[in-house]
């Protein structure tokens, strides 16, 4: 532990009661934890963002579409101006349904249902009510959100930064003790570094251990597709980056790799972007005669500034590989469904 650590220390001790206290009802049934009669896959974590739940929903999502399934997201739509369920369709914005569930809604479009709602209890009966011929509803950071009991839960933290290692806010980053790792049906390590060996995983896994003794553990790396245009202008050789993301380092990696960035712009997970800042990122484009590529969560939002749709501006999508054999995750997915006679 690092001083600063140290000093915040008692504070992430009244924490842990208080979180633990919460689970401890949820346990002992004194909270209701509502179990509901369809296959809802429950994608979380024990940090604070930055473990890769987007790219794990948009995975689940093309294998599911390929399986010609029924497929509703329903998430709690951090950052939205908007209230209670709501349904997503193309009048939507990051601003009315939040920022992940405005990239499936964009991306997908009438594929599958994109909801929002603040209780997932409240939302999933409205969704079901929407449309009951759906197979699968995929909930989006709901690993704490302890009123719905998924029929598979898929826990996610970082290859850099695992669980084991990390310590109870506000010293560290988990939301709640390791020990809630106890509770996930599958255990993903996200961000790895594609040539992990055999022997490092191992290690990983016989840590893991301490807090769940016979979950299913995976390893996952990031991989960037092709860059996408939403500028009317040609690519450039140089690049300005922005990213507004809880971890950027991947992504800011990743260019100064493959490109002559310039400037790397990094805000704070979900921002709002400013006319003001836009306008001065336009300048220091025209400046440097670079083109802008930013993510697709950014994009979002991005893509609404008039001033960069004339501009040479991109977004690079992402999207996650197994390390290792993944139909094995998958065949955890498809048994997972098989509990109910619908899938």
């Amino acid at each position: 532990m690092t001083w600063w650590q140290l000093i915040l220390f008692p504070f992430a001790l009244i924490y842990d009661l208080i979180t633990r206290f919460r689970n401890h009802l949820f346990n002992i049934k004194q909270r209701t934890s509502i179990k509901f009669e369809a296959n809802v896959i429950g994608v979380g974590n024990l940090e604070v963002g930055g473990t890769g739940k987007s790219p794990m929903i948009d995975f689940l999502i093309q294998y599911f579409l390929s399986k010609n399934r029924e497929i509703a997201t329903l998430s709690r739509g951090y950052g939205r101006k908007t209230r209670g369920f709501r349904l997503g369709s193309s009048s939507d914005t990051a601003a009315t349904l939040g920022d992940e569930p405005m990239i499936y809604q964009k991306k997908y479009k009438d594929q599958i249902l994109v909801a929002v709602a603040e209780a997932r209890a409240i939302g999933i009966p409205y969704l079901l009510a929407h449309n009951n011929d759906i197979d699968v509803i995929l909930l989006d950071d709901a690993y704490q959100h302890r009123s719905v009991e998924p029929s598979l839960s898929i826990l996610l933290s970082t290859y850099k930064n695992p669980f084991f290692d990390d310590f109870l806010l506000p010293t560290g980053r988990l939301r709640e003790a390791r020990q809630g790792a106890r509770r996930a049906d599958i255990i993903c390590f996200t961000k790895a570094p594609v040539d992990m060996s055999d022997e490092e995983q191992k290690q990983m896994i016989a840590r893991t251990r301490s807090y769940h003794p016979n979950a299913p553990i995976f390893f996952t790396h990031i991989a960037y597709a092709p860059l996408i245009s939403f500028g009317t202008a040609k690519a450039k050789q140089k690049v300005i980056g922005i990213g507004g993301i809880a971890d950027n380092q991947v992504f800011e990696s990743y260019l100064n790799s493959n490109f002559e960035v310039v400037e790397f712009y990094k805000f704070t997970d979900h921002h709002d972007y400013k006319a003001d800042e836009i306008n001065k990122i336009v300048e220091v484009m025209a400046h440097h005669e670079a083109m802008l590529v930013t993510t697709e969560k950014d994009f979002i939002k991005l893509g609404d500034f008039k001033n960069l749709r004339t501009k040479s501006c991109f977004y690079l999508p992402i999207e996650i590989k197994f390390i290792g054999d993944q139909s094995n995750f998958l065949k955890l997915i498809d048994d997972a469904m098989k509990k109910y006679p619908k899938y």
